[in-house]
């Protein structure tokens, strides 16, 4: 346990940043999730709006510094193939 106080502090802020980061990272999973049950659905209109939302998601982690450029870059690449399989 810390006893310096700039230290407690850090730990306070690091856990809300934590518990916010891992709250943003499961919508993204139920996002890209809700895209791939779309594609198996066979259902292209609602794959396609569902799509862009979790492009959208990807993109605000980006833009947050939660994802890498590369991790979103994977994962909006291998959405949009298995939406033009449709």
């Amino acid at each position: 346990m810390a006893n310096i106080k700039q230290q407690i502090k850090r730990n306070k802020t690091n856990e809300k940043r934590r518990l916010t980061n891992a709250s943003f990272k499961s919508s993204v999973k139920t996002a890209i999730k809700a895209v791939e049950k779309a594609v198996a659905a066979k259902d292209k209109e609602k794959a396609v709006e569902l799509l862009s939302f979790a492009h959208k998601k990807l993109d605000k982690g980006l833009a947050k510094g939660i994802y890498h450029k590369n991790f979103v870059a994977r994962h909006k690449s291998g959405t949009s193939n298995l939406v033009n399989t449709l």
